[in-house]
């Protein structure tokens, strides 16, 4: 059901998607949602159209920490579980190990006597094979779904006043704007007058369009729905997610999706660097247009909030759940043909009892034996707080796993700097902890950046000169302008280096000259990876086609008044 392009590459589920089935006479939805903590909006407004959850683990992994926010939610939610543990056809499988891990975590988060009293099915996704015993799996996935009629029936009353809490928003470029939601009660009806509302506003009056369910993973028009029914309407323009479709006459709103508060904020600005408006794909460079994206996707991410006020007219501060939540947002936005300037991820801090808290994020990480030492160390310089250390673990022999409590400002370029001192080995999973007091100053960073001294296109010369100061982030005839940053020093502190260079003309050649010198390539850089190494007197240059880092104007001013720089 991840169809989405960046779905796909990350490897992971974003948006929350509808899919039904029909099997022996019943309509069974099933809805699809992230795992990882920053899109845990899109798990939290769901919640209100599902009768049960399917809770996958892997049979050699377990539950992982994405596993415990998505099962918080549903006992939450007081919704029964049924606990599917996939890849059980995989050599390693411990399901005896994972069925004991999940039900440590059932009542680790307060789960009651019914809800740890789930039923477990053992599956292979890959092969669509499913069975009530690790060792006797049926030849199809019957054993799953009839494990899924079990579950409690949805509460529906066809009889009383409409009541449908839209949850979703989708857009289509012919019928505009549409609504998707689990109807409470009543019916709807193709082309209704119905009524539009939350609890304590006025009503405001709408005539329904088209109306769809879902069938299999695509929709069927319909004249009439009733109760129980997961639908997608048209015709409410003014529709948002939180609203109630009620009955005119006597309107009844359910209560609004309550949604956790975001973590983390980013600068989005108009981009004004020399090389602004200079990519042939850019198409919306302006303020306006740049704020009316952002207005577009309120609608919709619902765990994202914007204020279009505190900063300049050129500017928006966009706070959500994590760094992945907004960079996968500047990401899409992106490849929509946009083109901007992103400032440094900032957590949200809070006051508390009148002394300063921030955000706090759970940290596994599994690592080879023989760098435990770095990690820890890592770890520790970023304030991070050990809670666990065992042997072997879900990854295997040969491995440790370790558990922390790290401020999220810590996070921030923490995946890079793990993979650095692990050689790539390391596998890292975080999740929201909560909100704790202030842990200090944390450096970041411990090498500064190598800027380009004047503004030409990179050459040869100009590079290898600057590579024996740190790694290049560039390539020759790369365009670049005055303190964009080009590489990474290798010592403490930035430094200017002319990578526009060219060399000397004289009539000596060296037989071996071009042989011995040669340009190391450049270090990989993606949006993620340049979010996570800017500080807080620099930025992300974001168009179509390219990624840039450059210090921010006045930087220099700045550090003088400030006398260097500090954390984030």
């Amino acid at each position: 059901m991840d169809s989405n392009d960046q779905e796909r590459e990350r490897g992971i589920t974003i948006l929350s998607k509808n899919a039904a089935v029909n099997y022996k006479g019943t309509k069974i939805n099933i809805v699809d949602t992230p795992g990882h903590a920053d899109f845990g909006g899109e798990v939290e407004r769901i919640m209100n159209m599902v009768d049960g959850v399917l809770l996958i683990v892997d049979s050699v992994e377990g539950p992982k920490p994405q596993t415990r926010f998505v099962l918080k939610k549903a006992l939450e939610m007081n919704i029964q579980a049924i606990v599917v543990i996939n890849k059980i056809d995989r050599p390693s499988a411990r399901p005896d190990y994972v069925l004991d891990t999940t039900f440590d975590l059932f009542v680790e988060l307060g789960a009651s006597d019914e809800q740890t009293d789930f039923k477990v099915v053992y599956a292979s996704g890959l092969n669509g094979i499913a069975g009530l015993e690790p060792d006797a799996l049926a030849d199809d996935l019957t054993p799953l779904f009839d494990t899924i009629l079990e579950l409690p029936g949805p509460k529906i009353d066809v009889e009383s006043p409409l009541q449908l809490l839209v949850a979703n928003i989708d857009f289509d470029d012919f019928k505009g704007k549409l609504g998707i939601g689990r109807i409470r009660s009543g019916t709807l009806k193709k082309g209704a007058s119905i009524g539009v509302t939350k609890p304590e506003e006025p009503v405001r009056s709408a005539k329904i369009g088209e109306l769809f369910v879902f069938d299999n993973l695509g929709r069927t028009p319909v004249d009439t729905a009733k109760a129980g029914d997961i639908v997608m309407f048209s015709g409410v323009g003014d529709v948002g997610i939180g609203d109630t479709l009620v009955d005119k006459d006597n309107p009844m709103p359910l209560p609004p999706i309550a949604i956790e508060e975001p973590t983390v904020r980013m600068t989005f600005s108009v981009n004004k660097s020399p090389l602004a408006g200079q990519d042939p794909d850019s198409k919306f460079l302006t303020s306006r247009m740049i704020r009316d994206r952002l207005e577009k996707e309120l609608d919709r991410n619902v765990a994202l909030k914007i204020d279009f006020e505190s900063g300049s007219a050129d500017s928006f501060e966009v706070s959500g759940r994590g760094q992945l939540h907004l960079t996968v947002l500047i990401e899409t936005m992106r490849r929509e043909g946009f083109e901007m300037t992103i400032g440094p991820p900032r957590v949200i801090l809070k006051t508390i009892d009148g002394k300063k808290h921030e955000p706090f994020e759970t940290i596994d990480v599994a690592v080879p034996d023989e760098y435990v030492g770095s990690v820890v160390d890592l770890m520790a310089r970023r304030r991070g707080e050990m809670q666990n250390m065992m042997a072997g673990g879900d990854s295997g022999e040969g491995f440790t796993q370790l558990n922390f409590v790290m401020p999220t400002r810590g996070m921030i370029g923490l995946r890079s700097g793990l993979l650095t001192a692990t050689r790539g080995t390391a596998v890292i999973d975080s999740t929201f902890e909560g909100y704790r007091p202030w842990a200090g100053d944390i450096e970041t960073r411990e090498k500064g950046s190598l800027l380009a001294y004047e503004t030409g296109t990179a050459t040869t010369f100009g590079i290898i000169g600057a590579q024996d100061r740190g790694q290049m982030f560039i390539d020759p005839k790369t365009a670049v302008y005055k303190d964009m940053i080009v590489g990474i020093h290798q010592r403490p502190g930035d430094l200017k280096v002319n990578v526009c260079k060219t060399k000397a003309l004289n009539n000596i050649r060296s037989a071996t000259k071009e042989v011995s010198d040669g340009v190391i390539p450049p270090v990989d850089l993606t949006l993620d990876s340049a979010v996570e190494y800017i500080q807080d007197d620099e930025e992300v240059e974001v168009t179509p086609n390219s990624l840039r880092m450059a210090k921010q104007a006045g930087w220099d001013k700045k550090k003088s008044a400030g006398g260097g720089k500090g954390g984030k």
